[in-house]
C-alpha cells in the first residue's frame, strides 16, 4: 500500500500509474478511521470491492492529527491507534493507497467545493466516492451527502452511501451501539477489551517503546516491560490477559509473539502515582526489550487494579493472574 502526505505525492503516483496495474484513477473514501473498526473495515471492503471492478485505484483519505485534537485539544477524544498502527490496519483490508492529509485551521477552513475539487478530484482522480449518509466536510462541516451528490454530478464522479454496519451490544451502560469509534471508547474506559475487541475485530493494541522502570516486577519474580512513548487509547486500571509483540522480529521469530499478563495502573500497594502499562511475559525471564518498540495486545480484563496489605498477599495474587493469563490464552 502506497502512502502519501502530500497532495504533490498523490498526483505524481496517478500520473505514473498506481499500483501494479498502473492505474490513473480512483474509488475514494473519507474518514478519521480511529481503530479502523468492523464498521470502517466493512466501507474499505466496499470501496476496494468496487475499485477492483471498475479497474482503479482503491484510496482512503485520513486525517493527522485528529480533527478534535486541532478544534478543541482540551476535550480530544484519546484516540483509539496511533497513526503507524491505523496504517497498518488499513494496508490489511487491500487498500492501495492511503492519502495522509495533515489537518490544519487552514484545511478546515475550505468549502466543501474546495476541498473536494483539491484532494478528490484533481489529486486522487476520483471516479467514485464511498462515503456514510452522516458524511460531513468543508468549512464548519457544511459539506453533506446531498452536497457530495451534487459536486459529483459537476465534475463527474459517482457517490454510493453506505448504511451503517453491525450492532455491538455495549456490556456497560448505554445499551447497543453501531460499530464505532466512540463505542470502542467507551468500553475500554470501563476495562472491557473484550467487548471493545468485538467492535474492532482484532484485540485492542498498544504500541510503546520499552523504558527503565523501578525493578520492582523483577524483584517480585515477575520481570516486566514498561511501556513509555504510548500510542493507543489505555484502558481503565487493571490487569489484562494479552500478549507481547516485537514487530522488529521476522513473523516466523519464536519470540516475535508472547503471552503476556499486562498491567495497568499506579500500583497502589507501593504507593505509586505515575500510571504505568507493564506486560510480564508468561514463565520468561531472559527477555531484554529495553529501547525496542513493541505492541502489546489486551485480550481480557482479568481484575481490577488492587491495594495490597503487603507484598507477600500481592506475590500471591500475581501468581494467580498469571495462572489465570496462561489458561486464558492457552
Amino acid at each position: 500500500m502506497q502512502v502519501w502526505h502530500d497532495l504533490g505525492q498523490a498526483a505524481e503516483a496517478f500520473a505514473a500509474g498506481v499500483g501494479q496495474d498502473g492505474h490513473t484513477s480512483s474509488v475514494v473514501t473519507i474518514g478519521n478511521f480511529d481503530g479502523v473498526h468492523r464498521g470502517h473495515q466493512a466501507v474499505l471492503g466496499r470501496v476496494v470491492g468496487l475499485a477492483r471492478a471498475d479497474g482503479r485505484a482503491a484510496v482512503a483519505v485520513t486525517f493527522d492529527p485528529h480533527p478534535a485534537q486541532v478544534h478543541r485539544p482540551a476535550d480530544a477524544p484519546a484516540l483509539l491507534t496511533g497513526l503507524a498502527d491505523k496504517l497498518d490496519l488499513l494496508a490489511r483490508t487491500g487498500l492501495d493507497a492511503v492519502l495522509v492529509v495533515p489537518y490544519t485551521l487552514d484545511l478546515a477552513d475550505l468549502t466543501p467545493d474546495e476541498f473536494v475539487t483539491r484532494y478528490l478530484v484533481e489529486a486522487l482522480r476520483a471516479r467514485t466516492i464511498v462515503v456514510g449518509h452522516d458524511v460531513r466536510f468543508g468549512k464548519g462541516n457544511s459539506g453533506t451527502l446531498a452536497t457530495m451528490v451534487e459536486l459529483g454530478g459537476q465534475h463527474g464522479f459517482e457517490v454510493v452511501a453506505v448504511d451503517d454496519v453491525g450492532v455491538s451490544r455495549l456490556r456497560t451502560p448505554g445499551g447497543s451501539a453501531r460499530w464505532s469509534s466512540s463505542a470502542g471508547r467507551l468500553l475500554l474506559a470501563e476495562g472491557d477489551v473484550a467487548g471493545a475487541a468485538a467492535i474492532l475485530g482484532r484485540p485492542h493494541r498498544l504500541r510503546g517503546v520499552v523504558v527503565h522502570g523501578d525493578a520492582r516486577g523483577r524483584q517480585l519474580g515477575f520481570p516486566t516491560a514498561n511501556l513509555g512513548r504510548i500510542s493507543g487509547m489505555v484502558p481503565a486500571d487493571g490487569v489484562y490477559a494479552g500478549r507481547l509483540l516485537r514487530p522488529t522480529l521476522p513473523p516466523d521469530h519464536p519470540d516475535r509473539v508472547l503471552p503476556a499478563a499486562v498491567s495497568v495502573g499506579t500500583n497502589p500497594t507501593f504507593d505509586g502515582v505515575d500510571r504505568r502499562v507493564e506486560a510480564y511475559v508468561l514463565d520468561r525471564d531472559d527477555l531484554d526489550l529495553y529501547d525496542e518498540e513493541v505492541v502489546v495486545e489486551l485480550v481480557d480484563r482479568l481484575r481490577p487494579t488492587l491495594r495490597f496489605d503487603g507484598v507477600d498477599a500481592l506475590v500471591r495474587q500475581m501468581h494467580d493472574d498469571v495462572d489465570r493469563a496462561r489458561e486464558l490464552l492457552r
